[in-house]
């Protein structure tokens, strides 16, 4: 179950949730208008007090949103009779909502905790249904963080040598002149007398001197983190996912295979990231 694919909509079916559990320790009907000390004793029963109604109102519409709340943070939907785990607690939160509809048109007098729970039911029911067709709805409930800076290759944190990954050389101290080796400069050539020609240069020295420059590699290592979950697999294209990359973590892309990447988890597994649709770079 991956916390951070939780989407505001699930965030609303958790709050309904809560205050739908609230409601059942309330009163369900409103105490008679009697004054005097010879009023008969008002008892208000609550939800725990009548089996029915906290079994088909209260209890189903928590039941329904954890249903709708776990199926939803699954990396794949469990299915129950052909149907998943969302569409169950979906049909769980209409009927705490119909229950609580007619509950209240055919009572004598309602409760806070009658009235608490209607509107909780007619909210739950409302988001479980609504939440994967409205954009609202769908943001993610909690933001994937970024890296503060993230480096060319390696783990975030790991100090890289002096003057940046893949520096070429050490940078001069300030000031050093290039021909004062004290000062960690290279030697001046030697001056030529005043009026001397210089020795003419021989192309196939100044060619053999220089080496041949290595091809750069078209593929530069890079970090990225998936949208939602995904599976990773193995190298050798075994079916068995060997790991899973969850949103919200940074993940280091050392190779391209096509458009598949291959990708390394936090401790040392590597494989390849099939569906790379909506990564986020780094």
């Amino acid at each position: 179950m991956n916390i951070r694919s939780l989407t505001r909509g699930d965030g609303v079916v958790i709050g309904a949730a809560v205050v739908l559990f609230i409601a059942s320790f309330l009163s369900l009907t409103s105490a008679p208008s009697c004054v005097g000390q010879f009023c008969p004793r008002a008892d208000e029963p609550n939800a725990w007090d009548s089996l029915s109604l906290l079994m088909s109102m209260f209890l189903a519409g928590i039941i329904g949103a954890v249903l709708v709340v776990v199926g939803r943070s699954l990396p794949q939907p469990k299915k129950v009779a052909g149907l998943d785990l969302t569409q169950f607690g979906v049909a769980f939160t209409i009927f705490a909502a119909w229950t609580a509809f007619w509950t209240i048109i055919d009572a004598h007098g309602s409760g806070a905790g009658m009235i608490l729970g209607l509107i909780a039911t007619l909210v739950l029911a409302a988001a479980a249904v609504a939440s994967p067709l409205i954009g609202a709805l769908k943001a993610p409930l909690m933001g994937t963080p970024s890296p503060a800076a993230p480096q060319p290759y390696g783990y975030p944190g790991v100090a890289q040598p002096a003057g940046g990954y893949g520096y070429p050389a050490a940078q001069q101290p300030y000031g050093a002149h290039p021909g004062d080796p004290s000062l960690g400069g290279q030697p001046a050539a030697q001056a030529q007398p005043f009026g001397a020609q210089a020795p003419a240069a021989d192309p196939n020295k100044d060619s053999q001197a220089q080496p041949a420059a290595a091809p750069a590699g078209d593929f530069a290592p890079f970090w990225f983190a998936v949208p939602v979950a995904r599976p990773l697999y193995a190298e050798d294209g075994s079916p068995t996912p060997i790991a899973e990359l969850a949103p919200g973590t940074w993940y280091l892309a050392v190779d391209q295979r096509g458009p598949a990447l291959v990708a390394q988890t936090q401790d040392g597994r590597r494989g390849v990231l099939q569906d790379t649709t909506g990564i986020q770079r780094g």
